[in-house]
């Protein structure tokens, strides 16, 4: 059987290649599947795809008709794919529900620091021979409080970090995760959390009750001098609230590696594209906000295990057999 794999990157299509090797073949494309590619699909039975895929009723529809029977999803999230159409049309969905937590943890702590010693910043100024140390001042992190909005897996691993840094923890779930317990945490509601962390860093998935987790209330609730970083999900910031917090001054830093309307735009060249996004083109022009393109789980090891369990949700299907991974069972 061969499958065809939507939005490869160029670093993941041999680490794809060589993994299938010797059980199925399969076709690497760097383009996304959306309403316009979908018919790319047609006589593939086994799809693989990427979160910035779109997989709504329309192109779900499109792959049914042509012939596909199954989507292997290459991430943890899948709020992309429409789950109740692809069950009406007996199309088998299985996603990645685990890899390394370490990858996108250090990742939200490179952002972290990189926004808090203005290493950008220091970076351009010297590549001009400018020297120069003004603005350029940070602050310590021990001592400090991190708020940890999401204590699972990727949570725990930022935590464990930033209890090295010897900061004080607050975090905030609809469950206590006993290992950040010992390690100090105190569980606290969000805004209390909010009004008290130094650094904030979000980790939840996005759900509908967590779309816009930090809106525009939330954000005021922050300390002017807080830095925020999301390496989760776009969905879980108001954007446009965060700019005109921005707007006025506040915050230290913000890393954002995810953003609300980045279908379309990351893991794409728009370089010499007008971007018709003006909220992303106002963002990226504040000097203390670094954003980069959801490359948080981007490492060999994160991609080696996401491509793995992708290999054994298809043979899982092949062979009719479930696992956790299976968000629609084969019918």
């Amino acid at each position: 059987m061969e499958i065809l794999a939507f939005g490869v990157q160029a670093d993941e299509k041999p680490l794809i290649e060589r993994a299938f090797q010797g059980h199925h073949e399969v076709r690497c494309l760097d383009v996304f599947l959306n309403e316009d590619t979908a018919l790319i699909a047609t006589g593939y039975e086994v799809v693989c795809t990427s979160v910035n895929c779109d997989l709504g009723r329309r192109v779900l529809q499109t792959l049914a008709a042509g012939g596909t029977r199954m989507v292997a999803q290459r991430s943890t999230g899948f709020n992309n794919i429409d789950l109740l159409v692809a069950e009406r049309l007996a199309m088998t969905v299985a996603r990645v529900s685990y890899y390394s937590p370490h990858s996108v943890a250090e990742f939200a702590w490179t952002l972290a620091m990189a926004v808090n010693r203005r290493i950008v910043r220091a970076s351009t100024r010297t590549r001009d021979f400018d020297f120069r140390l003004d603005g350029l001042m940070g602050r310590d992190m021990h001592g400090r409080t991190a708020g940890i909005l999401g204590t699972g897996k990727i949570g725990e691993a930022f935590t464990r970090i930033a209890h090295g840094f010897g900061m004080n923890l607050l975090g905030w779930d609809v469950a206590e995760n006993p290992a950040c317990l010992q390690l100090g945490m105190r569980y606290v509601p969000k805004d209390q959390l909010l009004a008290e962390s130094d650094l904030v860093s979000l980790h939840v998935p996005l759900m509908p009750e967590t779309r816009r987790l930090i809106d525009a209330d939330a954000l005021r609730t922050m300390k002017d001098d807080a830095i925020l970083i999301n390496s989760s999900r776009g969905g879980l910031i108001d954007t446009a609230a965060l700019v005109a917090e921005l707007r006025d001054g506040r915050f230290t830093g913000v890393g954002l590696d995810v953003y609300e309307a980045e279908a379309g735009l990351f893991f794409l060249d728009k370089s010499l594209e007008a971007v018709g996004d003006d909220t992303l083109a106002r963002l990226v022009t504040f000097p203390n906000v670094l954003v980069t393109s959801h490359q948080a789980y981007y490492t060999e090891d994160a991609v080696g295990q996401i491509i793995e369990t992708t290999l054994e949700n298809v043979l899982d299907y092949r062979a009719g057999r479930r696992s956790e991974n299976v968000l629609v069972p084969r019918s």
